[in-house]
């Protein structure tokens, strides 16, 4: 396969007109047969979402093959190429099925599962948000390593609370084993810092969760960004944050250190209307989604692509800072840039051309047009 006259995304986190060649599942070199005119065009890596928990009625906590084949098909329509789904806070019986599922997936028509986002339940009672209370747990590295070994390794992210009893110990066990997310915390500067000090690279939906950024009291937004080598997930959906917020964001950390993510909750690709998130009601209208009962919002109804389009169009971040983020960065975040991620030889050929105005003209998996 052979992609001619496109704007494509280079190693560089820039646009270029050039060929791309396609071989078997893999970017190549050279390449012959078939010829995509992409005239006009952006073609960009296949986007990784790390950390979204449902769509179109299904939700990774269904804990069935179904459910993941489901919103596996619906992400790679959207050209989110490979997900890493979060779970959601539950007791370690159940959350060992769910990941026991997902160890035997081995779906091949959706977007690639590459990851499982482990939000809880090592997170705090005060910042919960749409967390089940009853199964919050205190860290334990004993508790992860037996759900690891039930998820076959595909654990990529851990969410730990830096503030509550035994985190820093819980850090320094599994950081080299796994991402330690700082996140659903009431941490103070310091208590973030240390968290990061000790190991954790990394921060779930910033300000989301957490203590407001202030300037006589920074907490965890302001540990972050102190700490260069700690990476941020931010939800662009118009609806988390401030389209200001988000264009500082990017000013305070750079568009090194930002991975978009959705957040997404099962009502995302469907109406308004009743449904659940961790065993919780939530109520959708437009594109909010609230607890029923207290009102917290309780993740996205978008996705990532969305995100992206939100970013550029409404928000004018740039479109080579917006793919950076949805593609290059959260394939670094969990370990799997040495295929995903960029276009380049020898990687997996998933691939996404857009129009100008970012709507989806063709997708390539594996180096096939879906």
């Amino acid at each position: 396969m052979i992609i001619k006259n496109g704007l494509v995304f280079n190693a560089e986190g820039r646009f270029e007109e050039k060929e791309v060649y396609v071989e078997d599942e893999k970017i190549s070199k050279t390449g012959e047969g078939e010829i995509i005119d992409a005239t006009g065009l952006y073609v960009i890596p296949g986007l990784t979402d790390i950390h979204f928990h449902a769509c179109v009625g299904y939700d990774f906590c269904d804990g069935t093959k179904e459910a993941i084949s489901k919103m596996a098909e619906y992400e790679l329509k959207n050209g989110i190429t490979t997900i890493c789904p979060a779970s959601m806070t539950f007791s370690e019986e159940k959350l060992s099925e769910i990941y026991k599922t997902a160890r035997e997936y081995d779906g091949k028509e959706g977007a690639e599962l590459v990851g499982i986002n482990m939000e809880g339940p090592f997170i705090s009672m005060e910042k919960k948000g749409a967390q089940n209370p009853k199964f919050i747990h205190k860290p334990d590295a004993d508790m992860f390593y037996r759900l690891q070994e039930a998820a076959g390794g595909l654990i990529k992210l851990v969410d730990i609370a830096p503030e509550t009893d035994g985190a820093i110990e819980c850090i320094k066990a599994i950081k080299d084993d796994v991402r330690v997310s700082v996140a659903h915390t009431a941490a103070d500067y310091d208590e973030a810092k240390l968290a990061f000090d000790n190991g954790a690279k990394h921060v779930t939906h910033l300000y989301n969760g957490m203590n407001d950024f202030y300037h006589r009291s920074p907490g965890v937004i302001g540990a972050a960004c102190d700490n260069e080598d700690v990476t941020v997930e931010l939800i662009v959906d118009g609806v988390h944050s401030h389209p200001s917020t988000v264009r500082t964001t990017f000013k305070m950390f750079g568009d090194d250190r930002i991975i978009m993510i959705s957040d997404s909750m099962m009502a995302c690709g469907l109406d308004d209307g009743q449904y659940t998130l961790g065993g919780l009601d939530v109520t959708v209208k437009g594109n909010v989604a609230t607890l029923t009962k207290e009102g917290n919002i309780a993740g996205s109804v978008t996705n990532l692509m969305n995100c992206v389009r939100t970013a550029v169009k409404k928000m004018n971040i740039p479109l080579e800072s917006a793919i950076k983020c949805a593609a290059v960065n959260p394939a670094k975040a969990i370990g799997i840039y040495d295929r995903f991620g960029s276009i380049e030889p020898g990687k997996i050929a998933n691939l996404v051309l857009l129009d100008k105005n970012l709507e989806i003209k063709h997708i390539i998996k594996n180096g096939k047009i879906i």
